[in-house]
């Protein structure tokens, strides 16, 4: 484990108290933890904006299967992306919606255009990226 520095913070009452509530919500141990895990999340989120780093994370799609060849239109823009998406998983939701969640890892600017072009193909009424850090890119 690397050296461990302190420091000290100035904040308005209102603001730590809602962070102390928030704390105890989530379950973290201390405010250290807590601040800990923010910075990690703020750098995470930096590098992946500038282009940088690894990351892994999950696409999660909401479709109506009658659209169409979308369905094949996914499953192709997967195919062409596999070193990317390393599992899937399809559930039918109704007669005619399904949801599909692809687990990806790689670069994190490649893993937001691949989810960009499946959320925006026609017929994918809702689609979220979420992406965490690979884990040994984190300090």
């Amino acid at each position: 484990m690397s050296k461990v520095e302190r420091f000290g913070v100035s904040i308005a009452e209102e603001l730590l108290a809602a962070f102390d509530g928030l704390i105890d919500r989530k379950g973290y141990a201390s405010r250290s933890e807590a601040i800990r895990d923010l910075i990690r999340d703020y750098l995470a989120e930096e590098a992946w904006r500038a282009g940088a780093g690894r990351a892994v994370g999950t696409v999660t799609l909401v479709y109506d299967h009658r659209v169409g060849d979308l369905q094949e239109k996914l499953t192709g823009i997967q195919h062409q992306k596999t070193q990317l998406v390393i599992s899937s998983l399809h559930v039918h939701l109704d007669r005619h919606h399904c949801l599909e969640v692809l687990v990806v890892r790689g670069n994190a600017r490649r893993i937001r255009k691949l989810a960009d072009r499946l959320i925006g193909a026609r017929g994918v009424k809702h689609g979220k990226l979420t992406l965490v850090a690979a884990g040994k890119e984190l300090p």
